[in-house]
């Protein structure tokens, strides 16, 4: 591990030699990810994208990609585009990325499960902004939106990302 990896473990992340408070699934930390069980995979992620509300935030990166209208992941374990990025009108289960709350201004999505998706392994694996502190997310990571601000323009093509 290098100070350019985010290590998440039992007392927040670690990122460039600084810690930050986070908060985690509400099924814990799970070696045995299943679609809908609340936990984050335990392991090492690369970060694959970066979205962002162009609406709401100026470009963290100049990799960053803004979501757009309709813009959704798919997390259907039945369908092809399972945890992938898909368009509306789109008939089958999904996540709106383009939130009313501000939970998806930033998203780093992680390769959890991805390109090539196992059904029913998990989808949409992300680190985004939290609802609050000491509340747990679906299964991603979150933190609070003056971190994820600091930390997202000082990641690098190196970072990990470490889940303990």
């Amino acid at each position: 591990m290098t100070p350019l990896d985010l290590v998440v473990g039992p007392t927040g992340l670690r990122f460039m030699n600084r810690h930050f408070a986070c908060n985690i699934g509400r099924g814990g930390v799970t070696d045995n990810k299943r679609e809908g069980d609340g936990a984050t995979p335990r392991g090492q992620h690369r970060i694959v994208g970066m979205l962002y509300r162009p609406d709401r935030i100026a470009k963290p990166t100049d990799w960053a990609v803004p979501i757009g209208y309709g813009d959704l992941w798919s997390d259907d374990p039945n369908h092809e585009d399972y945890n992938l990025m898909v368009r509306a009108p789109y008939p089958h289960s999904h996540e709106t990325l383009r939130r009313a709350d501000p939970l998806y201004d930033l998203v780093l999505i992680l390769d959890w499960n991805w390109p090539y998706a196992a059904k029913g392994r998990g989808s949409a694996i992300f680190i985004h902004q939290w609802r609050r502190p000491v509340y747990p997310t679906e299964g991603c990571v979150a933190l609070s939106r003056r971190d994820l601000h600091w930390i997202a323009p000082r990641i690098s093509y190196q970072s990990r990302v470490y889940i303990l």
